[in-house]
């Protein structure tokens, strides 16, 4: 069986996190309820491995936060998108936090269609 591993991380600050990062989250167990048959019947598994951020990793670099890795790879790199930035909230301070930038949109929340269809687009990349 091949294996799609979708790493997300996101901050957790006193298990706290901002509002898109918790959305982000949904939409990322949304998508995982419409990708796990479809991809069972080309024989892939999809193992999913959430990571949290701490206060000072987040400081450090505030893109690491609602930051989706497709087999090592960011999301934006299968969609030929990219990240920006936008200001978030009082969990986050002053940080401008990731956005997803794709088709002249800006997403604060990562939603689970773009999230499909990264992941059908990294499938798709898999050799033999």
């Amino acid at each position: 069986m091949k294996i799609i591993k979708i790493q997300w991380q996101r901050l957790l600050n006193q298990d706290k996190t901002c509002p898109r990062c918790n959305l982000t989250e949904q939409e990322l167990n949304d998508a995982l309820i419409i990708l796990k048959p479809i991809l069972a019947q080309k024989n892939i598994e999809i193992v999913l491995e959430k990571r949290a951020l701490t206060l000072a990793e987040f400081q450090q670099n505030p893109q690491a936060s609602n930051l989706i890795l497709i087999n090592g790879l960011p999301l934006e790199s299968y969609l030929g998108a990219r990240t920006g930035t936008s200001p978030c909230c009082d969990v986050c301070g002053t940080a401008q936090c990731r956005t997803v930038e794709l088709n002249n949109r800006s997403y604060e929340t990562i939603p689970a269609e773009i999230i499909v269809q990264a992941v059908l687009n990294a499938v798709s990349e898999i050799k033999g």
